[in-house]
Parts: C-alpha cells; sequence; structure tokens
C-alpha cells in the first residue's frame, strides 16, 4: 500500500514519507521495521500528536502499560514515540518476571530488552530440566508453554515394544515419543496454571508428525478432554490425518455427526497439530488436565510422533 500527497498539500505525509509494504499477516510493515495493525492506522501512524510535547521518559511509562503490539504502532507516531518505544522501560514490562533466569540459555548479548523480547518470541528456551518449552505470543506477550510426552502419563509408555523415545533435529526436546504398537492408547497429565498468563483463554494442541499412514490410528476419531482439575472437562474428538475413505467406517462416521470433530493442521514449522480444546486461566491458581484416549477398538496401533502438548493463547473467533 502506498500514499502519495501533492507537493502543495501540506498535509501530514508531505513532511513524513515512509514507504509502506502489506503483509500477509494483516500487519503493514513501514520502512525502518515498525509494524502497524492494518491499512486504517496509515493515517494516525504519521499524524503530529499531543503527546510529542511531553518527556520521552512519561511517553515510555505510558506505554509500557499497553501491549507489544500497541507499542509498534505508537513507534510509527512520530520520532518522539520512536525514541520512547526504545526504552527498556516499555520492554521491560512485556518481559515475564523470571526473565533474567532465561537468558543463559541463549549464546548472544543482548543490548536492549526489546531485542530479548523479541528473541523470546522467535526462540523458544526449555524450562524445568528440559521437560517444558517456553516462548511469548510476539502481539501480546502472553505466555506460551509446550510440555514434552516425558511429563505425561502414557500407557505402556516405558515398555520398549510399544513406544520408545527418539531424537530428531527439528524437534524441541532431547527426547520424544514414537508410537510402535499399542492396543490401548492412552496419553494424559496435566500441568500448574502458574505457567500461564492469568485472565486469559488458552487453546491446548498435540503437536505430532504420523509415519506410514499410522494405521488404525489416523483415520479413526480419538477421544480427548481438557479442563481445570475439579471442573467438568471439554470433550471431542479428533483425527490424526482425517475420515476413512467413503465406504470405511460407517459406524464411526455416525459418532462424529453428533460430535465435535477437529481434524490436524499443518503448523509452519513442519509439524502438525489438532486442538484438544480450551480453558480459561483466571488467577493461575489452578491445575489444568488433558486426555488423549483411543481404547474402544482392539486393532494394533503404530505410526504416531509427539513431540509434546502445546498450550498458547486461543485465537478470537
Amino acid at each position: 500500500m502506498h500514499h502519495q500527497d501533492s507537493p502543495s498539500s501540506g498535509g501530514p505525509f508531505s513532511s513524513n514519507k515512509k514507504r509502506f509494504s502489506a503483509r500477509c499477516d494483516d500487519y503493514v510493515l513501514i520502512e525502518g521495521g515498525k509494524m502497524i495493525p492494518d491499512a486504517g492506522d496509515l493515517m494516525h501512524a504519521t499524524m503530529p500528536s499531543p503527546f510529542d510535547s511531553l518527556p520521552v521518559d512519561c511517553i515510555s511509562t505510558i506505554i509500557s502499560f499497553t501491549s507489544p503490539r500497541d507499542a509498534c504502532v505508537a513507534a510509527s507516531v512520530s520520532k518522539t514515540f520512536e525514541s520512547a518505544v526504545k526504552s527498556d522501560t516499555v520492554w521491560e514490562k512485556f518481559l515475564p518476571s523470571e526473565y533474567s533466569s532465561l537468558i543463559p540459555q541463549y549464546s548472544r548479548v543482548f543490548l536492549s530488552k526489546k531485542e530479548l523480547y523479541f528473541a523470546l518470541c522467535d526462540d523458544p528456551v526449555l524450562i524445568e530440566d528440559g521437560k517444558k518449552s517456553f516462548w511469548l505470543e510476539k502481539a501480546s506477550g502472553k505466555r506460551c508453554i509446550m510440555l514434552s510426552l516425558k511429563e505425561s502419563s502414557i500407557t505402556w509408555g516405558d515398555t520398549p515394544q510399544y513406544w520408545r523415545w527418539i531424537s530428531i533435529p527439528e524437534s524441541r526436546f532431547e527426547k520424544i515419543a514414537e508410537l510402535l504398537n499399542v492396543c490401548w492408547f492412552n496419553i494424559g497429565d496435566g500441568m500448574h496454571t502458574r505457567y500461564l498468563s492469568p485472565r486469559t483463554h488458552y487453546s491446548v494442541y498435540i503437536v505430532f508428525k504420523t509415519k506410514n499412514g499410522c494405521p488404525n490410528l489416523g483415520d479413526s476419531p480419538v477421544d480427548v478432554g481438557v479442563g481445570l482439575v475439579g471442573q467438568e472437562p471439554s470433550q471431542k474428538l479428533i483425527y490424526f490425518i482425517g475420515p476413512p475413505r467413503r465406504g470405511r467406517g460407517r459406524g464411526r462416521r455416525r459418532e462424529t455427526e453428533t460430535r465435535d470433530v477437529t481434524r490436524p493442521e499443518a503448523r509452519e514449522d513442519g509439524w502438525m497439530e489438532a486442538e484438544l480444546g480450551e480453558f480459561y486461566n483466571d488467577s493461575c491458581c489452578d491445575d489444568i488436565s488433558f486426555s488423549i484416549i483411543k481404547t474402544n477398538t482392539p486393532h494394533w496401533k503404530s505410526g504416531l510422533i509427539v513431540q509434546g502438548i502445546e498450550f498458547r493463547p486461543a485465537k478470537i473467533r
């Protein structure tokens, strides 16, 4: 998108011209690396602001009470705001309280809190002896977690002929679980919500890959549930690949017609994911549990590789 004023217009763009380029994520990238959310904000991004008369430190403090997304927008308002947004005062408010303990996991020195913030968004770190992966949602600064299945209860998970623990370069964890052959498929556990952001709706996903068509599991609906301990969990069905071809599994199709069903989606990192459910984390004082069960068929199941269980802020629907 490009805006242009005539030489005689004297408008706000005549003395503060920038080049804009559209992005596929509903943001607009302004030359110099600033982001604003959509075309409707372009006019406001270049108009003079009455806040320009305030001290930069004061503006920084005000912006620190907004969000990372809002801070990126504010940086486009004026040179004064751009300077204010660079302040560590702003970005330290967006960092998790324990951020200093996360820095040693990076092999570089951070010159600013803003640089550290975006590192925590783009490069997840391992915590809890490598059993959890932690990062921040870029637009909001909300906390995200992926649990290794080493943190979970897997039926027959310690029996080598049924499950094995493998290392692959594209995984965040040192060891991940591969299903070799089981009849009774059951994964479940949970974690304390203190690891997550308060007053936030979260979605829970299983992150996985399949091998050899994931026999007797990929095209069969699997029961899953998510909920706060002590409350009735939400329940639904998921597929690891998808429903069977026409003419097969008629009874299973009748079952899925009356229940909420989730099909897997591809991720940008090369893995697949299926949503297990949602919950609201109010005060970070609860435990959240999840279950993934397929025990109603006697067939041997195989061909599933699970990286972990991911908790991230739910999309606004």
